[in-house]
C-alpha cells in the first residue's frame, strides 16, 4: 500500500496569512487570460517566461509554484522551482528540467518530473485556473533538488515577506 503526504490545496491563502501582495508577476499572457498553446502539453511544454517585480531588499531567496486547483483530483502542482536569487527580475522561457539551473533549484512536480511541466487539463474538462506564485523570503529554503510541494510549503512558512501571482487559464 502507497501512502502519500497530504499536499497542501491552496498555497495562496497560506501566503497571505504571513505576507501582502508586493510583488508584480506578468508574462506574454496577461493576468485571467488563456496561456499560449506552445507553453502546454499540446504544444512545446517549455516554461513561460515570466517578469518580477517589486522585489524587497531584504528578500535573501525567491521562490515559484505553479499549480492548478481546478483539477479533478485536487490541486495539481506543475512546477516548483525554489533558491531562485532575489536580484532575479526575469526567468526566460524554457527553462531547462535540470535538477540545478542558474535560475534555481527544481521540484519534483505531480506528474512525477522535475522542472516545468504545462497545463493539460482532461479533454472536455472545461477551462482550468493556473497560478504562478512567486513568493520573496527572509531566509534560505535549504532545500535540495527534488524537494515535493509539502517540503517546499513547509520550508517557506514563516518566511514569506511579500508574493505576487499570475493566473492564466487553459482548456482542451
Amino acid at each position: 500500500m502507497i501512502f502519500f503526504k497530504k499536499k497542501p490545496q491552496d498555497p495562496l491563502s497560506e501566503v497571505k496569512k504571513e505576507a501582502e501582495e508586493i510583488l508584480k508577476i506578468s508574462s506574454v499572457f496577461a493576468n485571467g487570460e488563456r496561456i499560449p498553446e506552445k507553453y502546454t502539453c499540446d504544444g512545446e511544454d517549455v516554461s513561460p517566461p515570466l517578469k518580477i517585480e517589486g522585489i524587497p531588499g531584504e528578500a535573501v531567496e525567491l521562490a515559484l509554484i505553479m499549480y492548478d486547483p481546478d483539477a479533478p483530483i485536487g490541486t495539481f502542482y506543475h512546477w516548483l522551482l525554489y533558491s531562485i536569487p532575489p536580484n532575479t527580475t526575469e526567468l526566460p522561457e524554457n527553462i531547462p528540467k535540470d535538477k540545478i539551473t542558474e535560475y534555481g533549484v527544481q521540484g519534483v512536480n505531480d506528474f512525477g518530473n522535475l522542472g516545468y511541466g504545462g497545463p493539460c487539463p482532461p479533454h472536455g474538462h472545461g477551462r482550468h485556473r493556473y497560478y504562478f506564485l512567486v513568493v520573496a523570503l527572509r531566509e534560505k529554503t535549504g532545500l535540495k533538488p527534488g524537494a515535493s510541494i509539502s517540503d517546499l510549503m513547509k520550508a517557506i512558512r514563516g518566511k514569506v515577506i511579500g508574493y505576487g501571482v499570475l493566473m492564466g487559464t487553459y482548456s482542451r
